[in-house]
């Protein structure tokens, strides 16, 4: 197993990459990360993956964590929704590394957890990547093929917005046997190539097919990287166990159409395709329905200065004798 940091608390910068980073213009980058076939360490289920993001400093080419997504639980091919944002400098060597765990365990002490592979590369690769898009076997357990990693970089526009949306759902379709379902929702943005990556995951509201889902707050960036009209995916499941989440229906949508939502409920058909061509009577899998939408902006110093605001400064000298 590779030499780790344990804890939250060793977390980088990425301003560690060159001591004169706060003077070199830098884009910010998002970076998304997806496994395929990880190896299987638990006994009766499947594996608990979580990504760990190493950086290099320049200095004494130290390896410091710089962040982890989630742990999703009973899966072999995770799609993290926790992204890593990371400045990006055109004419700097930025080495990266991505270590993949299968906790087991509440504790922070990677050492405690199976190591399950891992992964080298520069941002200058991901970006570089047709697409920005790599994909790379993970190595580091000798004689065992460990999966693949598929990292993702996207440049983020200037984007302040954040949106707080509360969403419910109508009528879905009953997907256990001895009950009813137990929904949830997934959102993804599209990419311009076609491809979709995911952005939120609801919580799972249990044994309802009229579920409301709690509010959550979101970067309008995460959602649409500022382009409003971007296609946005929202996929329903019914929660399982055992990690095989059964699959509803979706719905697609726009952040243009989701922002309708400050004046207006805003009500989709959940469509499952494969059983629209099966079944001519088929109507939908249900509904789900964008109950609020308030839409904050993040307001920087320079807008108080651009606003006249006029501030005072007040000083005072402690002096005890």
């Amino acid at each position: 197993m590779s030499t780790v940091m344990s804890g939250f608390g060793n977390m980088a910068s990425l301003a560690d990459f060159e001591p004169l980073a706060a003077v070199i213009p830098a884009t910010k980058v998002e970076i998304t990360v997806s496994c395929r076939n990880l190896l299987d360490r638990d006994t009766f289920s499947k594996s608990d993956p979580i990504c760990v993001l190493y950086t290099q400093t320049v200095a004494n080419r130290d390896w410091r964590e710089f962040g982890r997504t989630e742990v999703i639980d009973n899966t072999l091919n995770p799609d993290f929704v926790h992204k890593f944002i990371l400045d990006y400098f055109f004419e700097e060597r930025q080495n990266l590394r991505f270590d993949l765990y299968d906790l087991d365990s509440k504790s922070e002490n990677l050492s405690k957890h199976d190591f399950l592979g891992q992964m080298y590369c520069t941002l200058g690769e991901v970006v570089g990547s047709q697409g920005s898009r790599m994909e790379r076997s993970l190595v580091g357990i000798p004689g065992k093929n460990c999966g693949t990693i598929i990292v993702k970089a996207e440049e983020l526009g200037n984007c302040r917005e954040s949106v707080l949306m509360q969403f419910c759902g109508n009528k879905l379709d009953k997907k256990d046997f001895f009950g009813k379902s137990d929904p949830f929702l997934v959102f993804y943005r599209s990419n311009e190539d076609g491809t979709f990556t995911i952005c939120h995951k609801t919580e799972v509201v249990k044994n309802t097919l009229d579920p409301v889902w709690q509010a959550f707050k979101i970067p309008v960036r995460a959602l649409c990287n500022g382009d409003y009209d971007r296609a946005i995916k929202i996929e329903v499941y019914d929660w399982d166990r055992d990690g095989g989440h059964d699959y509803i229906g979706e719905f697609s949508t726009s952040y243009r159409e989701l922002s309708k939502g400050q004046s207006q409920f805003t009500v989709w058909e959940v469509l499952n395709t494969k059983k629209k061509k099966k079944k001519k009577k088929y109507l939908n899998s249900g509904t789900v329905t964008l109950l609020s939408c308030f839409i904050d902006i993040e307001v920087t110093f320079l807008d108080y200065i651009k606003g006249g605001s006029v501030f005072v400064c007040v000083c005072a000298l402690l002096q005890s004798f």
